[in-house]
């Protein structure tokens, strides 16, 4: 199912999947704070050392986002439809946080209200997430919205990013859980993406100022979300995010486009022997 990886030899698909689970794990992290660099983040998960002066959570968070992607990859392997049970097990992966809180549960749908402040121009506006008792019902309309995606004929590069745009926008809207949103909305709504045989979505670490005013743009013009509301109302108005979300695609891309033509200049070398 991983087409992007098709035609190239093993130790050169084994290092890109590397390469895309270490940045892929490094940006989503750093977007919510975590301060390993690119090359720390990536010795951790290849030497599984610790870094000194590091926190143990830093590192339980690398670790824990690079499991998400494998679960990411085997729910694509298994072509099956997305359940309340996988969102909750990729919770577990992402959350690595374990101590047990009625109120801050790892596994299950949030139990108290979430909310964020939203900062424009001199205005400051707190924007109210989904309510809880609101999440069970929109989280099954996300699920209907994920399989309708992924059962579309996504194949053209437009139609992969417009998928990972409604998928993104909408499962972040609703913050189903009481942390972790951010990097479950990065990873899942990437699914049609890879489906569809391109690389992984990435939102640059350094791009996370605009990326979050993209999202808080929507938000505010839309509204908080409700059980008897749409989960995507006036489409229109997400070209920024969208726009946003392509050109931050050309980091994955890139890293593809490398590994074709280490392949390419493998396979010349290869030509000029038997000649």
């Amino acid at each position: 199912m991983l087409s992007f990886l098709e035609g190239l030899d093993g130790d050169i698909c084994k290092a890109l999947m590397a390469q895309l689970r270490n940045l892929w794990t490094h940006t989503s992290t750093a977007i919510e704070g975590n301060t390993l660099t690119l090359g720390e983040t990536a010795f951790v998960l290849e030497e599984g050392l610790t870094i000194s002066g590091k926190s143990l959570k830093d590192h339980e968070e690398v670790v824990g986002h690079a499991r998400a992607i494998d679960f990411v990859y085997d729910l694509i392997r298994r072509e099956s439809d997305l359940t309340e049970k996988d969102l909750f097990d990729l919770h577990k992966a992402v959350q690595t946080e374990q101590i047990f809180d009625v109120y801050k549960p790892v596994g299950a749908w949030k139990v108290e209200p979430n909310s964020t402040v939203v900062v424009s121009g001199d205005t400051q506006t707190i924007f109210e997430y989904a309510l809880p008792k609101d999440v069970p019902e929109l989280m099954q309309s996300w699920l209907a919205l994920f399989q309708e995606t992924c059962k579309e004929n996504v194949v053209k590069k437009e139609a992969a990013l417009t998928a990972y745009v409604y998928l993104h926008v909408s499962f972040v809207r609703i913050h189903p859980f009481w942390d972790g949103n951010g990097r479950m909305a990065r990873l899942i709504a990437n699914v049609p993406v890879i489906r569809a045989g391109y690389p992984p979505i990435i939102i640059p670490k350094e791009r996370r100022q605009e990326y979050i005013e993209a999202l808080s743009e929507y938000h505010l013009s839309v509204g908080t979300v409700t059980a008897r509301s749409e989960l995507l109302p006036d489409v229109n108005k997400l070209d920024r995010f969208k726009q946003f979300c392509a050109e931050s695609w050309s980091g994955s891309i890139k890293l593809v486009d490398n590994a074709r033509r280490k392949q390419q200049e493998r396979n010349q070398q290869k030509n000029k022997g038997i000649k």
